[in-house]
């Protein structure tokens, strides 16, 4: 029975009647309000983030979110902003590369189901879902790129009353780069190694009274460093335009567009009787260029609309479609069948032809008021999304090296090949045939508030409090499953400010995972054996302090926390799809501290450690796995990255990367090794217009792995590459 059949009456397109109506309201109600307001002060100055061209440091003093009632310095919980600066001077130019700049996040990978692309876990937990632009969950989904980020804001700890759904262990939010009030154009020219070449371009013009338009547009090639024969290419275009830029009410229309072509890489296979990676070249691939490969699009509309009632009070209406795709053949180095033993690696396949949509709209208000004397600074929304997956993978003969190990046969047709000598031109001549589609559709109503309360110059209490109603659905054709149910999440948090430029803090507060979160495009899938269970519920306990030094240039944090899962989702029996049951138990302790900004005038930094002992205290039928590591976790890891004006014109600098060992399974039989990596990074001001930067990533060709994944192979990470880059302002 089709999904629309069974929703008995049931609106399919809520969100999308809902999202449209909601913002012809804001648009008709912005443009009446506007008119009613006096003509401002032309000297009146615009607030954003970055101004082209000026450097700003490694430190910033606030995220983007309007449900932050307070400043970084005042907010009762860890949140690491990855700012422009920072991305440029370590030559990041995807979003995992920049991520490494903050501790305590390790990647992990996927395979058809579970997609291949960008998947960060925040202390111990999941969040290639609850990562968001500019405040709109992105589920889609994908490998992103740099050229259009403000920056990147790390919220660690449970956090589902700002995020809604999933948050277990933090969420990320991603700032794209809007129309200012500066005139500027920014030209970044890079070659490299390994046939690297890049262009970026970011033009920002004031085109009339009150109106600005900006336009970023990316172009990128090149070859993966250390890995035979895998290369890519990439180019994104991302305009925008702003109308109101200094009255009451301001308007910016955004579009992005980013396609990614490139060859998917499963890295290197397990042993599985050392439980290690096996021991060969770095270099090889064991993938086939004649059948592998990925396109990946995305494509995002966005209006964000907001009004100033006398400054007091602030409405704001974001509206976001987007069309994401995901589509590729990707050879898995499997060693399920002692292949590896015996001196060969069958090459089974893991694919994904994916289309995700979405349309959300979220309102909110916001300001400030006393009541009782004391200062309340609030903040009140709703949220309205809907979310479609359909996924149809593709059917590829591989014979079958699962059951019977490589024959003779199978390597003669290349879907063997040798464990220490692959050959990727290998003539391969296999069916590819299209599969099962999967459709799957999330809807979801929200309602959230936040208030912090002004007790005394030196007491803050802040509160949230969020409810969702979630409602999920798949069908396959043969099979149709559902999730319904509706969920609170809270917080609460006191900070006592001894000075004026610190505070110490204690806050709680919790998240609810409900079957289904990642809407069919992600590792937490809707399925036979979770379809009728109750959301995982978890809650956090954090302490920590904050305090700025130096007139505010530099940033110290410092936490300690933990949380807690007990109604997990575990298997109460064997076999692959069992039945589960919420009597799971999940807990992690841990603490990080961190810096952020100038040391000295000419000494600037970023990074901090983070321990995490994060266990695995029950596991339902696999009652062997109790007081295991959480996979994808390690305890330990380090982020450092450092620069030092030698002169006004030259710069030198470094980076120190840190990872402890990680387990791919849950079992603790597979796991990658720990790594250190260390990057260095130059640059030279030739004048105002232009600056030259030479990066070294990876400075010392370290071969490590970055990725574990739980049964069949692990992720080889990239070896050096050299990269020097024109960065031209004018």
């Amino acid at each position: 029975m089709k999904m629309a059949q069974r929703r008995n009456g049931r609106v399919r397109l809520g969100a999308h009647m809902l999202g449209s109506l909601t913002l012809g309201m804001a648009v008709s109600a912005a443009s009446a309000m506007a008119a009613d307001q006096p003509t401002p002060k032309t000297d009146k100055k615009v607030e954003h983030i970055e101004v082209n061209g000026e450097y700003l440091g490694y430190n910033t003093r606030k995220v983007q979110s309007g449900k932050f009632t307070e400043d970084l310095l005042n907010s009762a919980k860890t949140i690491t902003v990855i700012n422009q600066d920072l991305i440029k001077d370590m030559g990041a130019q995807t979003f995992t590369d920049a991520l490494r700049a903050t501790p305590g996040i390790s990647l992990g990978t996927g395979e058809g189901g579970n997609p291949y692309g960008d998947r960060p876990f925040i202390r111990g937990y999941d969040a290639q879902s609850s990562t968001f632009i500019n405040g709109m969950r992105d589920v889609g989904s994908q490998s992103r790129e740099t050229f259009n980020i403000e920056q990147i804001e790390v919220l660690k700890g449970p956090s589902s009353v700002y995020s809604g759904r999933g948050a277990v262990g933090g969420s990320i939010n991603i700032v794209t780069k809007k129309a200012n009030a500066e005139d500027a154009i920014n030209l970044d020219l890079a070659v490299g190694t390994d046939s690297l070449t890049r262009a970026s371009l970011d033009i920002n013009r004031v085109i009339a009274d009150e109106a600005a338009v900006r336009l970023n547009v990316m172009a990128h090639d090149a070859d993966t460093p250390g890995r035979n024969e895998v290369s890519g290419n990439r180019w994104g275009v991302a305009p925008s335009v702003t109308f109101g830029l200094t009255t009451p009410t301001k308007v910016t229309l955004e579009y992005y567009h980013f396609e990614n072509h490139d060859v998917p890489d499963y890295g290197i296979p397990y042993d599985q009787s050392t439980g290690q990676p096996v021991d060969v070249n770095p270099d090889n691939f064991y993938g086939l260029l004649s059948r592998d490969f990925r396109d990946n699009t995305d494509d995002t509309a966005s209006v964000l609309i907001s009004h100033d009632f006398n400054n007091d009070f602030q409405f704001t209406s974001t509206s976001v479609y987007s069309r994401n795709t995901n589509d590729y053949i990707v050879t898995n180095p499997d060693d399920t069948a002692g292949n590896v033993v015996n001196g060969n690696v069958w090459r089974n396949t893991k694919s994904r032809n994916s289309e995700t949509k979405s349309l959300a709209t979220q309102l909110q208000l916001a300001g400030e008021a006393k009541l009782a004397g004391m200062p309340n600074r609030f903040a009140v929304g709703a949220e309205f999304s809907n979310e479609r997956t359909s996924n149809q993978p593709y059917v590829v003969d591989t014979g079958n090296g699962r059951n019977g190990g490589c024959t003779a046969e199978m390597i003669a047709s290349y879907n063997c090949t040798s464990l220490t000598n692959p050959n990727p031109h290998d003539p391969w001549v296999g069916s590819i045939t299209k599969g099962v589609v999967t459709e799957t559709e999330t809807d979801t109503s929200s309602l959230y508030a936040f208030n912090t309360i002004e007790l005394s110059d030196a007491w803050m209490v802040n509160g949230g409090i969020r409810w969702d109603d979630f409602r999920t659905e798949s069908d396959n054709g043969t099979t149709a499953l559902s999730n319904e149910d509706d969920f609170l999440n809270y917080q609460l948090s006191v900070l006592y400010k001894p000075t004026i430029n610190g505070s110490i803090y204690a806050a709680w507060g919790t998240s609810s995972n409900p079957p289904g979160t990642s809407n069919g495009d992600g590792a937490d899938g809707l399925a036979t054996a979770n379809q009728d269970l109750k959301p995982e519920d978890t809650e956090s306990y954090e302490l920590g302090v904050k305090w700025d030094l130096f007139s505010g240039r530099l940033s110290l944090t410092s936490s300690i926390f933990q949380i807690e899962k007990n109604n997990a989702r575990v298997a109460t029996e064997a076999g692959r799809g069992a039945p589960q049951e919420n009597v799971g138990k999940q807990n992690v302790k841990g603490f990080e501290f961190g810096f952020s900004g100038d040391f000295t005038d000419e000494w600037h930094g970023f990074g901090g450690y983070t321990y995490l002992d994060a266990t695995l205290e029950s596991n339902g039928f696999n009652m062997q796995y109790d007081g295991n590591r959480f996979p994808n976790t390690a305890k330990n890891s380090v982020s450092l990255f450092t620069t030092y004006d030698i002169t006004e014109a030259f710069n030198l600098g470094g980076g120190a990367y840190y990872m402890g060992e990680v387990y791919g399974n849950t079992a603790n039989t597979l796991s990658i090794p720990s790594y250190w990596r260390f990057d260095a990074v130059s640059s030279y001001k030739m004048n105002e217009f232009l600056t030259l930067r030479l990066n070294v990533q990876n400075l010392t060709d370290e071969r490590y792995y970055d990725k574990a994944y739980s049964a069949h192979f692990a992720n080889m990470a990239p070896g050096r590459l050299v990269m020097l880059s024109a960065d031209m302002h004018f």
